[in-house]
């Protein structure tokens, strides 16, 4: 180990430091003089890395279509080039609207429970353009996840979109076999369907699209309605994701449907939020009682409104996306990949931050903390990657490390303190000594 040489890539507050390689480093046999040691172990492995990625709102592809098709372009390539962006191999988008899309829109006419007026004629304006163009930078297909807001509003016990309601019991064949005429029509345009969730935030009444789902409920709905239908249809291998909620209940939510064998067969793992709490180990506990099962983050953003050059943003996804890691998770979803500069349209005014906002007005575009607090993680931890052993001495700070398939390792170290940490990483008999700015984020590439 002692031959090894260290890469180092630096973001850090009130500096001009964004993805910037410092001096690389060699381990040395010598003394770990730091405060803090983070010690890792490749021999120790545990869950394989899928990847990361953002969703293709209808939000977020007009407000692109608004700026320069230079400038847009530039944005796809920041978030889905291999080299030059941010990696991006993930995506999600809604079924039906979602409180990011222009307003409320189905895919049938009202009381349609044979589907034959279903279309995706929508999407084709704004959405599909902009997930074909990053599949273009990427150079591969995308792994998309698709989730409903709410179903129409004609199947729904409130008889609106928004506000809540249930699913009426009659149209619960014709809504499990809705997602596959999605899963089809998107196919039919280029557009592969990796993953559904059974309900976005099943537990949230919002004033926006929303429907609301007990555990029991998703159970029986994926067990005698959705699971059948995927099947019968074809598309097995179509990814179930259940909850698609926050971390404080996930275990509860995860239990009701996977307890059950029945159910549990249909469904490929968990999707989480993480909104009200930071109870990563929550995550740990669904493995341990789950181990088969996968966890996915499936989406997350700053609440408020626009916070161009708010530092805290990119901390919180540093400190989250570590966290979730750090407890099994296996693929890490962001919500918006581009707002507005209000932080919309919303068609609610549930105004939100992005990593990209871009002012249609002046035309131009800004890069938060978090593009790049998400890129310290994305850009070097290649999906295929194991996460290994990674154990600090304090709290002052937090890391999480991986290693890649050609070998290489990869720890991504946070500091969030009002002070630099000096920090000793060692790995063997090796060690390197260095100095975390305050407020920054590193990481560490060795081999």
């Amino acid at each position: 180990m002692s031959t090894k040489q260290v890469e180092v890539i630096l973001t850090a507050k009130d500096t001009g430091d964004r993805f910037s390689r410092q001096q690389p480093v060699s381990f040395s046999s010598g003394e770990m003089k730091a405060s803090t040691h983070i010690k890792i172990d490749p021999e120790q492995k545990y869950q394989e890395i899928i990847g990361f990625g953002g969703a293709f709102t209808e939000s977020a592809a007009h407000s692109l279509s608004l700026i320069s098709p230079e400038k847009r372009q530039q944005v796809i390539r920041r978030y889905f080039h291999p080299e030059e962006g941010l990696g991006y191999r993930l995506g999600r988008t809604h079924i039906n609207s979602c409180d990011f899309s222009l307003g409320n829109y189905t895919y049938v006419k009202d009381g349609d429970t044979s589907l034959e007026s279903f279309s995706i004629e929508r999407e084709k304006k704004l959405v599909l353009p902009l997930i074909h163009d990053a599949m273009e930078v990427a150079g591969s297909e995308l792994s998309i996840v698709a989730s409903p807001w709410s179903p129409p509003a004609w199947m729904k016990s409130n008889n609106e979109m928004n506000n809540g309601g249930k699913l009426l019991p009659e149209f619960q064949s014709v809504w499990a076999d809705y997602y596959s005429r999605y899963i089809e029509a998107m196919e039919e345009e280029g557009v592969k369907i990796w993953g559904i969730t059974i309900q976005n935030e099943p537990e949230a009444k919002q004033v926006w699209d929303s429907c609301l789902y007990t555990g029991e409920e998703e159970r029986d709905f994926i067990k005698h309605h959705l699971g059948p239908s995927l099947v019968e249809k074809g598309h097995d291998d179509v990814k179930v994701i259940i909850w698609d909620h926050n971390r404080d209940v996930i275990y509860e939510r995860a239990h009701a449907v996977l307890s059950d064998p029945e159910a549990a067969r249909y469904v490929w793992g968990t999707g989480l939020h993480w909104y009200v709490s930071e109870e990563f180990e929550n995550l740990s506990k669904v493995h341990q009682a789950f181990p088969d099962k996968h966890l996915i983050f499936t989406e997350g953003c700053q609440e408020g409104g626009v916070q161009l050059g708010s530092w805290d943003t990119g901390e919180r996804y540093g400190r989250n996306i570590i966290g979730d890691l750090n407890h099994y998770l296996e693929a890490w979803i962001d919500w918006n990949l581009v707002l507005n500069e209000e932080g919309g349209p919303n068609h609610v005014g549930n105004y939100c931050d992005a990593p990209v906002i871009v002012d249609t007005v002046k035309d131009e575009v800004h890069y938060n903390s978090s593009y790049y607090y998400i890129g310290h993680f994305s850009k070097y931890i290649k999906p295929g990657a194991r996460r290994i052993e990674c154990q600090v001495s304090n709290d002052r700070i937090i890391s999480t490390a991986f290693e890649n398939e050609d070998g290489r390792l990869v720890v991504v170290t946070m500091n969030a303190n009002d002070h630099d940490e000096e920090i000793a990483l060692s790995c063997g008999d090796g060690s390197i000594n260095t100095t975390l700015p305050l407020h920054s984020i590193a990481t560490f590439i060795i081999g």
